[in-house]
């Protein structure tokens, strides 16, 4: 059996979040007291008008009373003010910080990470779990405070009063209590269920988004709707329910508060007209029975809340706690810094020989071997290309070379030293990767291509335009300060890619990473990119990814990937008179017969 958890066990995991605003949330408590105190007061204030002035005819001592009561009411809604605009900026700032270290950690893991969890699924944790948690930490310990305290007061101020009647109006509370238990307990699996259905529809909407142009091209609007529509209906029926039974609650515990009225009112007259209490008195009484029972339910609500919301608490801090399967030792962020705090004064240059040294590499999610003892070794500034069958590893092995990943077993070495004694911010601020499917970020040209280098000036980046033959493009849109749209709307898949292959271009990249960099452009666009490739990878070393064979011919070594291991090595030609793997999948792309 697991060991049980407590219902608040994932509170103390955020206490580091919440301390640094400690003095705010006591200046909130203190003034959220204050607050429900002049509550308490004000029926205090209509007990000596009935009995001073009403009781009596008479109007002697009112401007002072007024006075009094005015400045009450003027201190309340200063301290109100005070008081909610605390919670709004402790509010906001723990879900800043929530959100930063969210943000921060999810730049630190892996892309096994990615590839298991949904945009969908990073996305909640990332802002509507830290909602909820801000929520809490701000207004729903706000309700509590108020209302805790004000029940006190009145209790304290009705016993101080006449204990007798104040026992007749005490007596309902339990009664109260586990009513509003009851129901809690229903509203909360309601809610429960609305929050599922509602992330069941925000996926529904996300994916008919971003699957649109999918949708229309297999003429599924209509399954789409119909499943989007059926969805709806099950937490529009959900929501009517759950209406239901809020209604039901809050009209119970409206027939409870003017049951504790009729009995101040049955009780309370009677000890009125014996002489015991004033009329003023009890009028005090009728405030506090109408007032006493609303506070308790929100008590009630917003403790189930809390524990309705581990569930947020719990998948944050687990996203908090997630560890990278690359991650750097202590000693080599002692000496390189980390992702955020670099000591590039440490860093070595980077020469760009590559290593392989029986690499055997499995996925995090995976079962079976994806490379198996691998071994290659390539010399600075040489140009290798790999080609083999979907899923035989050619990714997959660019990737451990950028070390997005680490090998199972086995080393990869960088410049003779193993990876894992560098930092990764060292590696990757050398490599530069170009991918099948390029991202564009949103802003401007001139602020995508400054990702490559920060500091690049308008001459460095219209010379990495002009190399990859994208200057027209650009100048086209508009200029550097043209809009790329999000995710590189406004632009077609070659127009990115160019754009992509400017930007990796532009960080001078001593290794370069070409991820069938030019399956997204025509023909004509093609041979310009691999122009501007065989002059861009001189002195550089390189790997390229291909798919058609006809644009790595002129690689120094071309290297044929089946199973996760190399079958074959060596130049086009020399492949070529193996009449091997290589020489047939050349011949089944260009098609026809190979000369003899």
């Amino acid at each position: 059996m697991g060991q049980k958890r407590l219902p608040f066990f994932g509170i103390p995991k955020l206490i580091k979040f919440i301390r640094p605003y400690g003095g705010r949330i006591a200046a909130m408590i203190v003034l959220g007291a204050l607050s429900s105190f002049a509550d308490t007061l004000f029926p205090l204030f209509n007990q000596y008008a009935i009995d001073h002035f009403i009781a009596r005819g008479t109007l002697a001592g009112v401007g002072g009373f007024l006075a009094l009561y005015l400045l009450l009411m003027v201190l309340q809604e200063l301290d109100n003010f005070f008081c909610l605009y605390s919670c709004g900026r402790i509010e906001m700032s723990i879900d800043r910080d929530l959100r930063e270290a969210a943000f921060n950690h999810l730049q630190t893991l892996s892309f096994s990470y990615f590839n298991q969890h949904s945009v969908g699924y990073i996305h909640a944790r990332v802002m509507s779990d830290t909602a909820k948690i801000g929520e809490l930490a701000a207004w729903k310990m706000m309700d509590v405070v108020w209302d805790l305290s004000y029940i006190i007061f009145v209790l304290v101020m009705m016993l101080w009063i006449n204990a007798r009647l104040a026992a007749y109006v005490i007596a309902l509370v339990p009664a109260a209590v586990v009513l509003i238990l009851l129901f809690n307990r229903i509203l909360v699996d309601r809610n429960r269920k609305i929050r599922e259905l509602n992330s069941k529809i925000t996926g529904g909407f996300n994916e008919g988004i971003t699957g649109a142009k999918s949708i229309k091209t297999l003429a599924a609007e209509g399954r789409m709707t119909g499943r989007f529509r059926k969805d709806t209906e099950r937490m529009y029926r959900t929501s009517v329910n759950t209406a239901h039974y809020a209604a039901l609650l809050t009209s119970l515990v409206t027939m409870l508060s003017s049951a504790a009225l009729a009995v101040v009112l049955w009780k309370g007259g009677r000890i009125t007209m014996d002489g015991v209490i004033r009329i003023g008195t009890l009028s005090v009484f009728i405030s506090y029975a109408v007032g006493i029972l609303e506070p308790v339910k929100t008590i009630i609500t917003a403790v189930s809340s809390l524990i309705a919301i581990q569930v947020n608490i719990d998948r944050f801090t687990r996203l908090l706690e997630e560890e990278s399967d690359v991650a750097d030792t202590p000693e080599v962020i002692a000496k390189y810094g980390d992702q955020f705090h670099p000591k590039k004064e440490n860093w070595e240059p980077l020469g760009g020989s590559v290593e392989f040294k029986d690499v055997t590499f499995r996925y995090p999610d995976g079962d079976t071997d994806v490379l198996s003892h691998f071994n290659l070794k390539v010399e600075k500034g040489t140009n290798v290309a790999i080609v083999g069958e979907t899923g035989a590893g050619k990714s997959t092995l660019v990737n451990l070379v950028c070390r997005f990943y680490e090998p199972t077993e086995g080393q990869i070495l960088i410049d003779g030293k193993d990876a894992r004694c560098r930092s990764q911010l060292w590696l990757h601020s050398g490599i530069g990767y170009v991918l099948q499917s390029p991202h564009l970020f949103s802003g401007t040209v001139r602020e995508n291509l400054r990702y490559g280098k920060p500091g690049a000036s308008d001459e460095e980046i219209r010379n990495a335009l002009r190399l990859v033959s994208a200057e027209e493009i650009v100048d086209r849109m508009g200029g550097l300060d043209a809009e790329v749209g999000e995710g590189g709307g406004t632009l077609s898949a070659g127009e990115k890619q160019l754009l992509s292959f400017a930007r990796a271009l532009l960080a001078d990249p001593k290794i370069l990473v070409l991820d069938e960099a030019t399956a997204s452009v025509d023909t004509v666009t093609e041979k310009k990119i691999q122009d501007a490739i065989a002059a861009v990878i001189r002195g550089r070393t390189s790997f390229v990814i291909a798919h058609r064979l006809s644009t790595i011919v002129r690689s120094d070594l071309i290297i044929a990937v089946h199973g996760g291991k190399i079958v074959e090595r060596g130049t086009h030609s020399e492949l070529m008179e193996k009449r091997g793997y290589y020489y047939r999948m050349y011949k089944e792309q260009i098609g026809g017969a190979m000369p003899a």
